[in-house]
């Protein structure tokens, strides 16, 4: 499934972060997954990809986050900048790039110049970068016009202890 969706992360350093990112990237189709800085290398010993994303997902160290993009791929910055849209206010592109700050600091301004769109959460202070991360591809999913075969995707995504099944009622 191709999304035409890269999720950037900028100098992660949290291995429980990056793992959690990478199952979302699952849960939401994402297509690839990539990270600056050496932080998170350093600390990748500590395997956290719990649904081992990464044998379908690649998880790429780069040094730029936005060099040799092609040119209808649209850098969405997700972070808390004054002049930022509002999630639930914005239009995600068809093919986008969004990239996320690290956890204990932000998007560098050179990054954040080349966006054509700055969104932020409207949450009272500031989630963590896996819960970002949820949120944004929620609602690029939630906005999306793409059918989707609910049963199937329940049918496929609920593991072998559930079976529940909802009886007509109210």
């Amino acid at each position: 499934m191709k999304n035409d969706v890269t999720i950037g992360l900028c100098n992660p350093k949290s291995p429980s972060n990056v793992g959690a990112v990478m199952r979302a990237a699952g849960c939401y189709g994402v297509d690839a997954v990539s990270y600056t800085g050496e932080r998170f290398a350093r600390a990748a010993k500590f395997k956290t990809d719990t649904k081992n994303r990464q044998r379908e997902i690649p998880l790429l160290g780069v040094e730029s986050l936005t060099e040799d993009l092609p040119v209808d791929v649209s850098i969405v910055c997700v972070e808390l900048a004054e002049g930022a849209i509002a999630l639930p206010e914005f239009k995600h592109p068809a093919k986008s790039l969004y990239i996320f700050g690290p956890e204990d600091g932000s998007i560098a301004q050179d990054i954040i110049d080349q966006a054509c769109a700055v969104v932020y959460v409207p949450t009272i202070g500031c989630m963590n970068l896996a819960a970002t991360v949820n949120v944004v591809l929620y609602d690029r999913l939630a906005k999306s016009n793409t059918p989707v075969d609910h049963q199937a995707i329940i049918q496929k995504s609920r593991d072998v202890n559930n079976r529940l099944v909802v009886k007509e009622g109210c």
